[in-house]
């Protein structure tokens, strides 16, 4: 019999600037996994989940790893086109977080999702709801000007601060009305939570990934608003009866547990029957 997995996963995420988005990878992966998780640079990872990091892949599975690894890419996206893909020949894919990343490396798959839209299952009993506006900023426009302009001539709005505890500002963004995100994450957090949003324009940011995201649970996704298009949208917010791509999110959730694999849990499904009371 195959023995258990006891040591960490060695989980690659991005850790330049402090981010919740990133951060949650190695929180979901160790829920998921049931196993502790530390973080590795991309040549000695076992895996990598959030995160528009498969470029990275690419730059390091060129060539087979030394030690026969192949890292499991499970719930992650490109964050612009590549060229060669003979490095899929030295990673493993599980899933990866929308079609459009599945186009760019030629790969036909059926099944989608990125790994934050669990993050439910980590919060338990989502907060209340109060009539708040959370504004979600992507971390490289925390210093532009328009941006405290904003916040100053909009009371309705609260923004958030992205470098914060990953699940803090999970609950947070749960328990507001109504989100305004120019970062991916609160838009997906936004998503899981089941809270209406609208995708807000990020900065110099390549756009394919918000859009691979949207692809993967059917979300409809217009150009995103600029900073001064957003008290009109105030303005004209009305009240929601849900997200109509639910069932997109609930599919990609399903998905995404699934597809994450056997031999990295905890517990195989085979000794979790085993050790199920009679």
């Amino acid at each position: 019999m195959r023995a258990l997995p006891t040591e960490p996963i060695r989980l690659y995420w991005w850790k330049g600037v402090p981010n919740f988005g990133d951060a949650l990878s190695a929180l979901v992966v160790a829920h998921v996994s049931g196993r502790a998780v530390r973080h590795a640079g991309p040549k000695n990872c076992e895996m990598l989940a959030i995160g528009s990091l498969i470029q990275v892949m690419r730059r390091n599975y060129g060539d087979p790893a030394p030690d026969g690894r192949r890292p499991v890419i499970w719930g992650a996206g490109l964050l612009h086109p590549v060229g060669s893909i003979g490095f899929l020949e030295n990673v493993e894919v599980a899933l990866l977080r929308g079609p459009l990343s599945a186009d760019l490396l030629g790969l036909r798959m059926r099944a989608f999702g990125d790994p934050g839209l669990l993050v439910g299952d980590l919060l338990g009993e989502l907060p209340a709801r109060d009539d708040r506006i959370a504004l979600v900023p992507h971390h490289s426009m925390l210093a532009d000007p328009a941006l405290a302009a904003l916040l100053d001539a909009e009371p309705a709005l609260e923004l958030i601060d992205v470098a914060g505890d990953a699940l803090e500002v999970c609950r947070r963004i749960a328990s507001f009305r109504y989100v305004i995100s120019a970062s991916l994450h609160g838009l997906i957090v936004a998503d899981a939570c089941g809270v209406p949003s609208t995708w807000l324009m990020p900065g110099g940011q390549q756009h394919l990934k918000y859009y691979d995201y949207a692809a993967s649970v059917g979300r409809p996704l217009d150009m995103p608003l600029r900073l001064d298009e957003v008290p009109a949208h105030l303005r004209g917010l009305k009240d929601d009866d849900g997200l109509v791509w639910a069932e997109g999110i609930a599919r990609a959730r399903a998905d995404l547990l699934t597809a994450f694999p056997a031999h990295m849990r905890a517990q195989t499904p085979a000794s979790a029957t085993l050790a199920e009371p009679n």
